[in-house]
């Protein structure tokens, strides 16, 4: 059955057209002895895009961006399938196959075989085209096991003064939640790096990716940077492929992803509320309103986030000479050591004209949620590669 595959993928995935796609559909639906091999294939791909940098959430965002619900279905399908198979997983893979479609989910039942055939190739023309990037972590395989920890606390309770501020409906109430969150990711920071400098512990930048889903992606792009800044990490976004890349030490980067999606869950129920107040005033340019409501949104982030994080850094520099002689060379050696890192993944970077901020309604609502609820970025535009 191999001479099967090897025509149908010669016919399909090496080519632009729609021809090549039908003819190496036609052969895989008169072979059904070959469905097996053809799954097989799919995991080869998979791990190929392992080795070039690429993990499970990233595949998963893009299928659904350019493809249909049956391809994100196989997609998953395959990677439970091929990420089975290794005793160790790398770093933060362990939630995103949580985060993937629930595994009992019932697949779209293709109508036939040939329409079965079809979603195959298209999704491994897109696999096979996946470029090289930037590792941020090692692919599975090459995982070392390291001890099993639960989340420290601080994080615990982030967790659930994020999700208030989501729940409420009281701005006064969000903004006083999302605030104190800040401040808590600011502290506990700040006693991750003191204890990892009194135990000479090697604690060195990581790197994570964050999607940013379209629309206004640049918007959102903005926002990332405000939060990644705030916390002490660099942010990078890739517009081609819907993510940015974070840089920074571990605990950084776990502020980042939880106030990044909480501000972002915010934001977007804010902006909703603000748009129906204008539909019933008569306004029907919705998508103005929204692309400029997020850019004012995420523009009035950053210097709030930076004041919380500046009040954790003086209190505890207030606590005494011994903690601000000790807590500042600290915080200055690792934010060299993040803009390194950055600096070595990323040695080319440019930044984005920003455009649209054109409607003053959505700038005055936008703002004034950000106040509410405790955002904003610097004035360029987000880093790309």
């Amino acid at each position: 059955m191999d001479s099967v595959i090897d025509k149908a993928f010669a016919a399909a995935l090496y080519g632009d057209g729609h021809e090549g796609l039908d003819t190496g559909a036609s052969l895989l639906a008169a072979a059904p002895g070959a469905d097996p091999e053809l799954r097989r294939r799919g995991e080869e791909f998979l791990r190929r895009a392992w080795r070039d940098g690429w993990q499970p959430a990233d595949v998963v965002r893009l299928v659904r961006r350019d493809l249909d619900e049956p391809h994100v279905h196989l997609a998953v399908s395959l990677i439970r399938a091929e990420t089975a198979g290794y005793a160790h997983l790398p770093p933060r893979w362990t939630a995103q196959l949580a985060d993937l479609a629930p595994a009992g989910a019932a697949a779209p039942r293709p109508r036939d075989r040939f329409s079965d055939a079809t979603v195959h190739l298209e999704l491994y023309r897109l696999l096979l085209r996946l470029p090289r990037i930037e590792p941020v972590g090692p692919p599975p395989g090459d995982t070392v096991p390291g001890p099993v920890e639960g989340e420290p606390r601080a994080l615990t309770r982030i967790r659930a003064l994020l999700a208030k501020a989501e729940a409420t409906g009281y701005p006064e109430e969000a903004e006083a939640l999302t605030a104190k969150a800040q401040e808590l990711m600011a502290r506990h920071s700040l006693d991750e790096a003191l204890l990892a400098a009194r135990t000479h512990a090697r604690d060195t930048p990581g790197a994570c990716r964050v999607g940013v889903d379209a629309p206004y992606e640049t918007a959102k792009a903005i926002l990332l940077d405000s939060v990644a800044a705030a916390n002490r990490c660099r942010a990078v976004w890739n517009e081609a492929y819907g993510f940015s890349t974070v840089v920074g030490f571990p605990a950084d980067l776990e502020a980042v992803e939880l106030l990044y999606t909480s501000l972002l869950v915010q934001g977007t129920a804010a902006m909703t509320k603000a748009e129906a107040g204008q539909r019933a005033a008569g306004r029907k340019r919705t998508k103005t309103f929204r692309q400029t409501f997020l850019l004012a949104y995420a523009h009035r982030i950053g210097a709030r986030l930076a004041e919380a994080g500046e009040h954790a850094v003086s209190e505890a520099a207030a606590q005494g000479v011994a903690a601000r002689d000790s807590l500042l060379p600290v915080l200055a050696a690792r934010e060299v050591a993040v803009g390194e890192r950055a600096e070595r993944m990323f040695p080319e970077t440019t930044t984005t004209r920003v455009r649209g901020a054109t409607d003053g309604e959505g700038w005055t609502h936008g703002t004034a949620a950000a106040d509410r609820a405790h955002l904003p970025p610097r004035p360029e535009g987000p880093a790309l590669p």
